[in-house]
């Protein structure tokens, strides 16, 4: 799905992502772990098309996509949500998810005018699939509420929504379960397991919570110094020596603290 060759992002005389390289998988959920300063978030944001990258190559399904905007990312079927949800807090939790289709037709002012039948067919049709939606992802409470009362966990689940408004191929989640309760973090792991399982989304999901990466990523990606140093199954991280002291800073004997 996606391959990144010998990818580099300096910021001045500060290099973030140091040639990194790695493939991830069509149909996988992917974990990228790494100690604060890694370069994970970096890396997600040149993918993405936030920064352009210093140097290297992305590629999507054999398509180069080095250095494209995120409008046109979002088009191709690659998206990310944020370590901090972006919602649009005087909108409701439905109205944020109608919003995301792009090309809608009351966004032309000449439909206003003489197109209102084919906006209200849309809007019906855009209200019912993000209902739809709301009721997957076990929030249809919130349908009404405005999304800036939400919990932040909630506001995870309204960005994974979002996802689902729009035909995608492959998410990036920075930090989903950053501030968010356990339940909470469940439902989150619940939801991408069956985006993965019924819908055929690829997911790669950066999180320092390693019980949340061991129960849906496989594989796991671990990153230090803007460099990937492993790739594998979470225990076979763990057990990696050069993974460890990227952590600790000490050898095999203190493995078991990787938690």
């Amino acid at each position: 799905m996606i391959r990144v060759e010998n990818l580099s992002k300096q910021f001045g005389g500060f290099r973030a992502v140091n040639g990194a390289s790695l493939t991830i998988r069509a149909g996988s959920i992917t974990g990228l772990i790494g100690p604060n300063g890694a370069g994970k978030t970096t890396l997600f944001n040149v993918i993405a098309g936030v920064h352009k990258p210093t140097s290297g190559r992305v590629t999507m399904m054999g398509e180069d996509i080095t250095g494209l905007p995120p409008h046109q990312l979002f088009h191709k079927g690659l998206l990310r949500t944020f370590q901090i949800a972006h919602e649009f807090s005087s909108m409701t939790c439905r109205e944020n998810l109608m919003m995301v289709p792009a090309g809608q037709s009351g966004e032309a002012l000449w439909n206003t005018w003489f197109g209102r039948k084919r906006i209200a067919d849309e809007e019906r049709s855009l209200r019912a699939k993000a209902d739809e939606v709301l009721e997957f992802l076990t929030i249809s409470h919130l349908a009404d509420q405005k999304a800036g009362m939400i919990s932040g966990g909630q506001k995870k689940l309204l960005e994974l929504g979002r996802t689902m408004m729009v035909d995608a191929k492959v998410v990036f989640l920075d930090e989903v379960g950053a501030g968010v309760n356990r339940t909470l973090l469940n439902t989150i792991a619940d939801a991408i397991v069956r985006l993965n399982r019924e819908r055929g989304y690829t997911f790669v999901v950066i999180e320092h919570d390693m019980d949340f990466i061991g129960r849906i990523c496989d594989p796991v990606i671990c990153m230090a110094e803007g460099r990937v140093l492993a790739e594998g199954t979470l225990a076979e991280i763990k057990s990696n020596e050069q993974v460890i002291e990227a952590y600790l800073g000490t050898g095999l004997k203190n493995k078991d603290k990787i938690a």
